[in-house]
């Protein structure tokens, strides 16, 4: 992993390949390495950046409040210390496509194209909202101990049953590297994405070209839902991928690539 300076954060990030910068943005609570899958296969092609989010895996904490907005203002701050300064294509999945739609609002400038992966556009509801807060208090209340709790109920709902048991080294990874990030960081997190904006109102200007993949049964992100997300952007295909939940990227990521690949291939002269 390298590192740079970020506002007030240390951004551990991978990056490699040359040509069009495309921008790799992990979900919640996670880290760069679920796009182990992707990383390679699209370096081959384009410049692709797989940071850690504030917090996460081997990023420092800093001091400013967590929202999704301060994370799109670090990976912005990412882009311009390592010189980037074209627009790219974002590609976040689930947390990282709320940090996406926040991305467009704020650096509307920086992004050409958008892939969104088994995410939302709505805000939470009241009663989400409240779970997520009895959430964080129950990992913090079990201190260190609080990250396993997460994973352990966050894991049943990111893996259809099919990936489970087809790819179970891939569950039990995952379910490490939730359980080794910062009990806090998971607790502050939880409370920002249930204060996050409701990007509904803006998805009819979001006219770049838009990539939506979605698991067949992401519990999550339901497909259909993802559906009423396309049909509100107008520049927007959706893709559904068969037997996945809600980590496609990992449950099937031949299938992820060929979709990405494919959708950079037919727009590369937006960019």
């Amino acid at each position: 992993m390298l590192r740079t300076r970020v506002n007030d954060i240390n951004v551990a990030y991978q990056i490699r390949g040359r040509g069009k910068p495309l921008l790799l943005t992990h979900g919640f609570p996670l880290d760069h390495s679920m796009w182990r899958f992707q990383f390679e296969v699209l370096a081959t092609e384009y410049q692709v950046i797989a940071p850690d989010l504030r917090g996460f895996g081997q990023t420092t904490r800093g001091t400013a409040p967590i929202s999704m907005k301060q994370f799109a203002d670090d990976l912005s701050g990412l882009l311009d210390a390592l010189g980037i300064f074209d627009p790219v294509t974002y590609c976040g999945l689930s947390m990282g496509g709320y940090i996406g739609w926040e991305f467009w609002k704020n650096f509307p400038e920086r992004i050409c194209r958008l892939i969104q992966c088994d995410t939302r556009s709505i805000g939470d509801t009241e009663l989400v909202a409240r779970g997520r807060r009895q959430m964080a208090k129950r990992i913090t209340e079990q201190g260190p101990n609080g990250s396993a709790l997460a994973a352990d109920g966050m894991i049943p709902k990111l893996f259809s049953e099919h990936s489970a048991q087809a790819v179970p080294e891939r569950v039990a990874q995952l379910r490490g590297v939730i359980a080794e990030n910062d009990y806090q960081m998971i607790a502050e997190t939880q409370l920002a994405l249930a204060n996050r904006a409701n990007a509904n109102d803006w998805l009819p200007d979001i006219n770049i070209p838009t990539l939506l993949i979605c698991g067949e049964h992401d519990a999550i992100s339901p497909a259909d839902e993802m559906r009423v997300i396309a049909d509100a952007m107008p520049n927007a295909t959706i893709k559904i991928i068969e037997n996945v939940g809600h980590m496609a990227p990992l449950e099937h990521p031949q299938a992820v690539n060929n979709l990405i690949r494919q959708f950079l291939k037919q727009t590369d002269s937006s960019c």
